[in-house]
């Protein structure tokens, strides 16, 4: 079945791709997710506008990005949230805590849909989050969670 992506789906393409996947794999999975729509000829339309809000939205040169990983790299970010007994979270802490600490931290800033967290965290301790920030440079960024008093 041929997709345009709308969202990043790792292993598989960028937002505007034209792509040709198994069609369970697009019905049940992107399809329903909204990380991709049916092609059509209508749709190549749509995908000149994804592309241009996607060059947009990311960073223009290797260098810049070398800088920013780096940048990221050097600070400490702490999330507070509220937990309960045992330092589990009343809920989880998602891409878009992490990218309001890293501004609150003072580091660049960065869009929610290029940080990547492995396995959710609903716990407080340290964990490693990627930032992708450009096709060839990812950020390996520390997150320390802790509880809100």
């Amino acid at each position: 079945m041929k997709l345009i992506l709308t969202q990043e789906v790792t292993g598989l393409g960028t937002p505007g791709d034209v792509v040709d996947v198994k069609d369970g794999y697009a019905r049940n999975f992107l399809l329903p997710r909204g990380l991709a729509v049916a092609w059509s000829k209508g749709g190549e339309k749509q995908v000149s506008s994804i592309r241009a809000a996607r060059s947009a939205r990311e960073v223009k040169s290797l260098d810049e990005a070398k800088s920013m990983k780096a940048s990221l790299e050097a600070k400490s970010i702490k999330v507070a949230a509220r937990a309960g007994a045992g330092g589990r979270l009343f809920g989880a802490i998602t891409p878009a805590d992490v990218v309001a600490a890293v501004t609150s931290a003072g580091g660049p800033s960065v869009d929610r849909r290029k940080v990547e967290i492995a396995k959710a965290i609903k716990t407080t301790g340290t964990y490693a989050v990627t930032v992708r920030l450009h096709p060839e440079v990812q950020a390996k960024v520390s997150v320390q969670v802790v509880a809100a008093s």
